[in-house]
């Protein structure tokens, strides 16, 4: 990743604020500004924790040419594999063959060998060998697929298809995850990624988890589902990282604003610390920018100003916690940077919709 995260710390977010450039903008770099340490904290793998990223269904597909595969949206199915979750993430690393993919009435992208695709908000999508094969299944087929699958009455291994020549192989995955109140990585991710891996390249640490995956399968040992769903979770964290790598310089989103110096910074010190009572003045210093810089390059890229991300974050930790744990609503606000139970119930119910209470009784229940 080069200079777009600090090797020591393994985070996101850069490790210094970089001098500025003969084309830079004086304004953007305040000259008195003394930024502390680089703050030790993996961004990507702090929200991956807190919204609950969680293995769901995964199996493995081998399709001979025609065939075609119409999945409906993931909130018709997410009940028959993860009855608990608030979203569902499809993916698909294609190990051999090629075909074609559309989200919803789409057109058609085509995919090759070594491609990975992930349909990341629940549209309904279909993969077919070539565009304009259909299966003629119905969705109430597709979701008898799913309930079977989910009860393990069908094999690791699922064969799709006519009897021609072509063959198509590739990792299906279904991941659950919270959307609400606040999920900024599925915010800052398009209708569909698709992430090319060239055909042949050396072995990698994809690789590695998709063979360690195929051994889970054939020695048959007892837990192996439960380690090819940890597996599957890995692999999908890797997805996101080479997708970071990816993104174009002029991308926008919360993803790329972990890229940029002074926003990936800002990001990291709110997570790093997201109780304290930070201000964008304090944040500005901290990151070695002036505060209209920050305030204006952190809304362009991230979709929102620090302040109401600093909210949404601390609402989003609160809610983990109202789920997880037993502690009263008035120290869990206290725990997320709250001082008055009224501030913080407040804030909670503008943006979950409900208030602190009813939230852990809905999520309990």
């Amino acid at each position: 990743m080069g200079t777009l995260h600090d090797p020591a710390s393994q985070s996101l977010a850069a490790a210094s604020v970089p001098a500025p450039s003969p084309g830079r903008p004086p304004e953007e770099v305040v000259p008195d500004a003394s930024p502390s340490a680089a703050p030790d904290k993996d961004v990507l793998s702090d929200v991956l924790r807190v919204i609950k990223l969680t293995g769901a269904l995964f199996f493995w597909v081998d399709a001979s040419s025609p065939w075609s595969v119409e999945v409906p949206r993931a909130d018709s199915f997410a009940h028959l594999i993860l009855p608990r979750a608030q979203h569902v993430i499809s993916y698909h690393i294609i190990t051999q063959g090629s075909g074609s993919v559309s989200i919803g009435d789409g057109p058609p992208m085509e995919f090759a060998e070594g491609d990975i695709l992930v349909i990341p908000h629940e549209d309904s999508y279909a993969m077919c060998s070539a565009p304009g094969v259909r299966s003629g299944l119905s969705q109430e087929d597709s979701l008898d697929f799913f309930r079977a699958m989910a009860a393990g009455q069908l094999p690791f291994v699922v064969n799709e298809g006519g009897d021609g020549p072509l063959l198509t192989r590739y990792v299906c995955g279904f991941l659950g995850c919270d959307a609400r109140p606040f999920n900024p990585l599925l915010g800052a991710l398009p209708p569909l990624m698709r992430i090319r891996r060239a055909a042949g390249a050396p072995s990698d640490l994809l690789d590695r988890l998709i063979e360690l995956t195929l051994a889970e399968v054939s020695i048959q040992r007892p837990g192996a589902e439960c380690i090819r769903l940890r597996l599957s979770e890995l692999m999908f964290v890797e997805v996101l990282r080479r997708y970071l790598e990816a993104l174009p310089p002029e991308q926008t989103g919360w993803l790329a604003g972990l890229r940029d110096p002074a926003v990936g910074r800002a990001v990291a010190l709110v997570h790093e610390n997201p109780a304290r009572g930070w201000t964008i003045e304090e944040l500005a210093r901290e990151t070695g920018v002036s505060r209209s810089v920050l305030a204006a390059r952190f809304t362009r890229l991230v979709g929102c100003p620090p302040m109401q991300y600093l909210t949404r974050w601390r609402v989003q930790l609160a809610a983990r916690l109202l789920t997880d744990g037993l502690a009263k609503v008035s120290a869990v606000g206290r725990d997320v940077g709250y001082e008055s139970e009224a501030a913080f119930s407040r804030s909670f119910k503008k943006l979950a919709g409900v208030s602190p209470a009813g939230w852990r009784g809905g999520r309990r229940g």
